[in-house]
């Protein structure tokens, strides 16, 4: 553990700098009006941002600010600064998304007052400057030094860490053509651009050119080097993204501004989609601070009340996506909320019929286990207090769900009470489909695209 040491005013010279880097997530907007007791509509809304000045989804004036306070506070001078005077000058809006770099230089010290002088410069992840200003901090005469304290919302785990490493395993490999279907709000078109920057995707832009370029203009992106296929709606986008997968000229899809009906409607279409033999299905690729591996949900997206025969589908999607992310042979937890088969619970029967599908190679490269209750499925002392010999209780990767609804609401509760992180994806397809919200995290959409890249790569060895 490492400890945090202060800078003492006799030690501290001029020149001397230290900095920060923060991306602003929306997580991070909710968090700032709720401990500021302010509800600010043009840092969650996005159109009641339209008719701010600055016509986008920007963060709190004051987010800003905290995080120069952050810096003095632990870097420079450190513990048992205290504020003389702050100012800042703002040059343009901190969107969402941003990575922000404050940095202060010392330029000054009065030994009367104790007081250090620093210069504050604030840049996005352009290099542009979106503030500047000057901070005067009652320096601390006295050495001291501790040790970080690990805090809830500092899990030794670390949050999206696995994303980093998902995102990791894609070096070297070539950015998939992605068709980034409607993409006229600042969200969709910055995690687009996010994922080309990171060399993950290769953008074609779909949908009406003037409101994309416009929009670029908004959100200070240049799209100047990729393909816009124009498309006035959101169905004529979705079309002329299926066509492209259809024709290869797209190796997977991005949803943008547009409802997931409309895009799963032109994908499944009978004569023009991208059926394959295989049910279509959605999985969350879940990072849980307090769970030891991935977590793989599956279905909580696209199937409401699925069959049995379909169900077979979503957990050979699920595990052909974890064989793609290294995990070899999966362990797949069929869920419920009992454990002993009964045939007042369809899902219990659902489960067993499952296993010995899996038995009689129906199913195959995972290691099938169910009904399991959803303890069971991730402690291995539940498992043991009831009795289960199981090579899945405890240790799972893939949980099937029984239905949407339940599946929906265990990724909801783990994503809000558990503090994970979601990156959702469509599998069953000729091409993998990219699902995000507007409320995913930059690194959970990063993610995202990780996964479809080392999905496509992954299919492309095997044939």
């Amino acid at each position: 553990m490492q400890p945090i040491e202060n800078r003492v005013f006799d030690a501290i010279a001029p020149g001397e700098a230290a900095s920060v880097t923060h991306t602003l997530t929306y997580k991070d907007m909710q968090i700032f009006s709720t401990m500021a007791r302010h509800m600010c509509p043009a840092a969650i809304d996005e159109a009641a941002a339209r008719s701010e000045p600055f016509y986008d989804v920007a963060a709190q004036g004051m987010w800003l600010p905290a995080l120069v306070s952050a810096l003095v506070a632990t870097r420079l001078p450190g513990l048992g600064s205290k504020y003389a005077a702050q100012s800042l000058h703002f040059e343009r809006a901190i969107a969402l998304g941003d990575t922000m770099t404050v940095t202060l230089t010392v330029t000054a010290k009065d030994a009367r007052d104790g007081i250090v002088g620093m210069d504050c410069l604030a840049t996005n992840q352009r290099g542009e400057i979106v503030a500047r200003g000057r901070a005067e901090i009652i320096a601390p005469t006295e050495k001291i030094s501790r040790l970080r304290e690990t805090r809830s919302d500092q899990l030794p785990s670390g949050k999206g860490r696995r994303y980093e490493r998902l995102i990791a395993l894609t070096r070297g490999l070539a950015p998939i053509r992605t068709a980034v279907i409607y993409p006229v709000e600042t969200i969709s078109l910055l995690g687009a651009m996010e994922a080309a920057r990171a060399n993950l995707i290769e953008p074609i832009l779909i949908g009406p050119e003037d409101r994309i370029r416009a929009e670029a203009v908004r959100a200070q992106v240049d799209v100047s080097g990729y393909e816009i296929v124009p498309a006035d709606r959101p169905e004529e986008a979705a079309q002329a993204a299926v066509r492209l997968a259809r024709e290869a000229r797209a190796e997977a899809l991005m949803k943008g501004a547009l409802h997931t009906d409309v895009l799963l409607r032109a994908v499944l279409d009978r004569d023009h989609g991208l059926r394959t033999e295989r049910r279509l299905s959605h999985v969350f690729a879940i990072d849980a601070p307090f769970y030891p591996r991935p977590i793989l949900l599956t279905d909580a997206a696209v199937n409401i009340d699925p069959t049995l025969s379909d169900k077979r589908d979503i957990v050979q999607n699920a595990i052909a996506l974890a064989h793609a992310l290294g995990i070899p042979c999966p362990r797949v937890a069929i869920l419920s909320a009992v454990e002993t088969v009964t045939e007042a619970l369809r899902s219990t029967l659902d489960a067993a019929a499952l296993c010995k599908m899996a038995e009689r190679g129906q199913i195959t490269g995972g290691i099938l286990d169910g009904p399991l209750a959803f303890d069971n499925a991730v402690s291995v002392m539940a498992a043991k207090a009831k009795g289960i010999v199981s090579p899945v209780a405890g240790h799972a990767d893939i949980f099937v769900v029984p239905d949407l609804e339940a599946g929906n609401m265990l990724a909801k509760e783990l994503e809000y009470l558990a503090d994970a992180q979601m990156a959702g994806i469509a599998l069953g397809a000729r091409v993998p489909i990219i699902l995000t919200s507007r409320a995913d995290r930059t690194l959970a959409r990063l993610g995202s695209c990780a996964i479809a890249l080392l999905l496509v790569r992954h299919a492309g060895e095997k044939t």
